[in-house]
């Protein structure tokens, strides 16, 4: 029994001295993923960056409908270039299109009455009012006949012809020139044609048609959004079916408003935008003196970047994390440089990067 004792304790010796050996060995540190960015510059700032379109004014263009409505069909794909004018998103547009139609039928209508106006008078209309002209002469003249008999049959013989029949011949006789003069004035009436002031009041109808058709048809083309410029799709924000305003279309991640399609400049050339803290901002160079450089994050590469312009305006840092309603302490102004984009490194809009703003070398 205790021969078995004195085995197990030499055994439970042992293998506390092998485990206290194993894990005292220390393991060397592991090669790091890339290597930190270092500052390149004795008295160089540091700030983080942010990459955007090149774009000579601003950043991205965002792309917001001027109409409300429903997504018909979407005609890009992001990452697709894109020339100025070209088609990216149709809305539905049936509505204003039956609107479009119908004003165009009623400036239609309203030319086809001008023209009827101006082509007055119409030569049927003008011959039946020869032919009534004709009539009432012929009328005049049976009634003139007849009161020259009846005059001329009363003067032999007074009894002959009641007084009552003579002033009939003769009243018979005022009506029928009284209606040859209303068949007169009706011919000429309809010979002179439209009145100028109708033909006038019937221009303005019809130009006020045709700007209401126009305006309609300027409306119904606003449905269609189109490419502002020569560029690069960076995103599409809805998809056929979505509802959208002219505030956008609704994300429900962030639950807020974001732009339709936000549009780029070719990726030749990109900007990166950094923000600088504001008690950094007194070191800052003369501008004609300026030389930074950019560390791409993950990755050795150094990248010489091209001053390009302030923006003379210091804000709170809201920019990267995109929440208007957040506290913010710090303040930034912002500086953008320009930068040639590598062949061997995949960068995109929107990635963070770090630079470093030195001063040039007498």
């Amino acid at each position: 029994m205790r021969k078995a004792l004195f085995v197990l304790s030499f055994v439970g010796l042992l293998a506390g001295c092998i485990s206290a050996y194993l894990f005292g060995i220390t393991q060397p540190p592991l090669p790091p993923a890339f290597t930190p960015p270092t500052n390149p510059f004795p008295t160089g700032i540091y700030a983080e960056g942010i990459l955007e379109s090149d774009q000579p004014s601003g950043e991205n263009i965002n792309i917001y409908p001027e109409v409300p409505g429903t997504v018909k069909a979407i005609l890009v794909s992001e990452g697709q270039e894109v020339r100025k004018g070209a088609p990216l998103l149709v809305i539905d547009d049936s509505v204003q299109r039956a609107i479009v139609d119908q004003q165009h039928s009623q400036w239609q209508a309203s030319l086809t009455l001008l023209e009827e106006l101006r082509a007055q008078p119409r030569k049927e209309n003008l011959d039946v009012a020869k032919a009534q002209v004709d009539s009432a002469q012929a009328s005049v003249k049976t009634a003139q006949d007849a009161l020259l008999k009846q005059q001329n049959a009363y003067d032999l013989n007074p009894k002959s012809i009641s007084r009552d029949a003579l002033d009939s011949a003769t009243n018979a006789a005022a009506v029928a020139k009284a209606n040859l003069e209303v068949a007169q004035k009706q011919y000429d009436l309809i010979k002179a044609g439209a009145w100028s002031y109708d033909i006038a009041n019937q221009e303005k109808q019809a130009n006020a048609l045709e700007k209401a058709y126009l305006s309609s048809s300027a409306l119904l083309a606003k449905y269609t959004l189109v490419a502002p410029r020569d560029g690069i799709v960076m995103a599409v924000n809805v998809t056929p079916g979505s509802f959208i305003s002219t505030q956008g279309a609704y994300d429900q991640y962030t639950e807020g408003a974001t732009p339709v399609l936000a549009l780029g400049s070719p990726p030749a050339y990109l900007n990166v935008r950094c923000y600088v803290d504001e008690i950094l901002v007194p070191r800052l160079p003369a501008p004609s003196k300026i030389k930074a450089q950019m560390s791409v994050r993950g990755s050795t590469m150094k990248v010489p970047m091209e001053y390009v312009r302030v923006q003379p305006f210091i804000s709170p840092k809201i920019e990267l994390s995109n929440q208007k309603q957040e506290r913010v302490d710090v303040r930034v102004l912002p500086l953008i440089f320009r930068v040639k984009k590598p062949k061997d490194v995949n960068l995109y809009p929107g990635l963070l990067v770090d630079v470093y703003i030195g001063e040039q070398d007498e």
